[in-house]
């Protein structure tokens, strides 16, 4: 009985959900029938897109007197004034006006018609009545917009200033009104809008931001530039407990690459806020990451003078050293006594802060400068060995210590001891990046003492890595064994090449650039032969040469643009013709076509970003 109870309330149920379903379906039959689209709509539409505008006059005034007058008014006036229809134009707006009086956007459409039919001072006195009808912020809206739609920015801008009156300045409009400004072309007032706004409220910070940032970025017209900075230092000056608008300054000084002036402005809060010098950290290493070293630098004694008892005179001892650091071994371009006089920097604040795990990143620095710059490998391995032994040293710090330390051991002429230090770090960090970075050493160690088959099958692990920089630099190398031997069996050129190799490793660039040539001679047309050319290059970067590797690397790209090493010479050739010669245009080319050619390249993201920046897109 139970079980034929339940089938019934099941079947009443299933007949439910049936009704239920057949009625939705027969709703969205319905409506979508509705929806659609009539053939006088298509037509008008077709009409009016092609600027057919008589042919669209009889649809429109047909759909508006039987369908909607509201949905079809835009269109329907449109084809009137266009047709110089006038009168009748002038009877459809008058009538909207007094069916929706409070919607003054059809006085503006009032004045429209008396513009087109060549009625100035008639469309003078409608918008002036528009404005002066408006008493509410959803008018000021409304009308304003409708006025911003004709490109009528006087009354536009008219309209918002009576908003503000109307508001009591709790809404004063900047925004908008920056927004006419820019419209119509005066910079001036748009500044003063958007100052305006920052000076009411800090919040508005980022939304000005955001708006200049496409008018004022660091490619903008210099003038404009200049306006906006002589503005805000009015200001500063005017209201200097303003701090928003100094702020405001380091901001544009830096999308401009203005690091003296950041910097000015920075100090200048700085002693204001009494910030103790964290906002210059905070400068400082944006300067570094824009390579702008001696910026970086000058901020940093900055707040190193504040004295020891600073927050942040620690880490700014170190970062100093750091980036002096970071200036010599990435630049190439230094003399003796800027080594002899980092050196004597490293010494003194060692001798300060001590050595111990929180110092490790200075020891280990000053040993790369001891062993790669001074020909001091013996003091620089004690230094590291001494390091490594220093009580609470994390192991991962340790392993970077035995790196460095198997790094010097090979440029002195021990591959032995350099793989022994190598294969300790491979083996405590098997799954890690650090171990991975172990094992491709060991693997160049392989590939410069000529055992390639060895080399390559480690590089082939690598290969498919986590760490992509480790991935690609073994892949090059792997593609650069295998091309060395595809053809030729002979390992003799590859091995003059990896002894080439070794060379410029240990500073012995010399040595190298003389055997790349011999290898050149000896063996003519060898599939090495854009390899040669690219090593040359990397030399000569090493030397601050930039003319030199930039005539190596375009030799690459005219003569064997379609080898391996085509699209790295066309993306170095573009970063030294933008970065050095500073010829943004011929870098722009560059770029371009490195995206057109080589779509498949790992340098596609970066070369397209630098495009669109030389371009004038704005780029974050």
């Amino acid at each position: 009985m139970m079980n034929y109870k339940l089938r019934i309330v099941a079947f009443a149920n299933l007949a439910s959900l049936r009704a239920i379903l057949f009625l939705f379906a027969f709703m969205l039959i319905h409506n979508n029938t509705i929806a659609q689209p009539s053939t006088d709509e298509q037509l008008a539409e077709q009409y009016y897109q092609n600027k057919e505008f008589d042919k669209a006059l009889d649809y429109y005034e047909r759909l508006y007197n039987k369908v909607s007058p509201q949905q079809f008014f835009a269109p329907y006036l449109n084809c009137l004034v266009e047709t110089k229809d006038f009168k009748k134009a002038e009877k459809i707006v008058k009538k909207q006006m007094k069916q929706f009086p409070d919607n003054l956007s059809f006085n503006v459409d009032l004045g429209t018609v008396y513009t087109r039919s060549e009625q100035p001072d008639k469309a003078k006195t409608t918008w002036e009545q528009a404005i002066k009808l408006v008493k509410m912020d959803d008018q000021v809206f409304t009308v304003a917009n409708a006025f911003m739609a004709i490109h009528q920015y006087d009354y536009a801008i008219i309209t918002y200033l009576k908003g503000r009156k109307i508001s009591q300045n709790n809404y004063p409009f900047n925004f908008e009104l920056a927004n006419v400004y820019r419209e119509k072309g005066d910079k001036v007032a748009m500044i003063s809008e958007y100052l305006d706004a920052l000076e009411i409220s800090d919040s508005y910070i980022q939304t000005v931001q955001n708006a200049l940032q496409t008018s004022f970025a660091s490619d903008a017209d210099q003038k404009q530039n200049d306006l906006l900075k002589t503005e805000l230092l009015k200001r500063i000056q005017k209201s200097p407990d303003k701090t928003i608008l100094s702020e405001f300054l380091i901001w544009i000084q830096i999308q401009q690459k203005d690091w003296e002036g950041a910097f000015i402005q920075g100090k200048a809060l700085d002693k204001r806020k009494k910030e103790e010098g964290g906002r210059i950290v905070a400068l400082a290493q944006l300067f570094a990451q824009s390579e702008s070293y001696d910026m970086a630098i000058k901020a940093y004694q900055y707040v190193i003078a504040k004295g020891k008892e600073g927050t942040y005179y620690f880490n700014s001892r170190m970062e100093l050293l750091n980036v002096s650091y970071q200036k010599v071994v990435s630049t190439g371009n230094y003399t003796p006594t800027d080594l002899t006089e980092l050196e004597k920097n490293f010494n003194i604040t060692i001798d300060e802060l001590g050595k111990s795990a929180g110092t490790e990143p200075i020891l280990k620095n000053l040993a790369h400068l001891e062993a790669f710059y001074l020909n001091k490998p013996t003091e620089a391995m004690d230094l590291l060995e001494e390091t490594i032994a220093l009580p609470q040293l994390p192991l991962k710090a340790q392993a970077e210590c035995k790196l460095e330390l198997g790094d010097i051991l090979l440029m002195t002429g021990d591959p032995w001891e350099a793989s022994l230090r190598y294969s300790q770090v491979e083996k405590s960090f098997k799954h890690d990046e650090i171990g991975e970075e172990a094992k491709f050493r060991n693997a160049k160690i392989s590939y410069y003492m000529g055992d390639f088959k060895w080399a390559q099958a480690q590089l082939d692990v690598l290969k498919g890595g986590t760490q992509k920089l480790i991935a690609n630099d073994a892949m090059d190398l792997s593609l650069l064994i295998s091309d060395a031997l595809a053809i030729d069996t002979n390992e003799a050129p590859l091995q003059l090449f990896a002894f080439a190799d070794l060379f410029m490793f240990q500073n012995k660039d010399d040595k190298a650039i003389m055997l790349l040539d011999s290898l050149n001679k000896t063996y003519p047309n060898h599939a090495l032969a854009d390899d040669i050319l690219y090593k040359k290059a990397q030399i000569a970067l090493k030397h601050a040469d930039y003319t030199k590797a930039a005539a190596y690397y375009d030799t690459i790209v005219k003569k064997y643009g379609d080898d391996i090493l085509g699209d790295d010479a066309l993306f170095k050739l573009a970063e030294i013709t933008e970065n050095q010669f500073k010829n943004l245009d011929k870098a722009k080319e560059m770029y371009q076509q490195l995206l057109e050619k080589y779509p498949a390249s790992m340098y596609v993201t970066e070369a397209r970003k630098r495009f669109r920046k030389l371009r004038g897109d704005l780029v974050n």
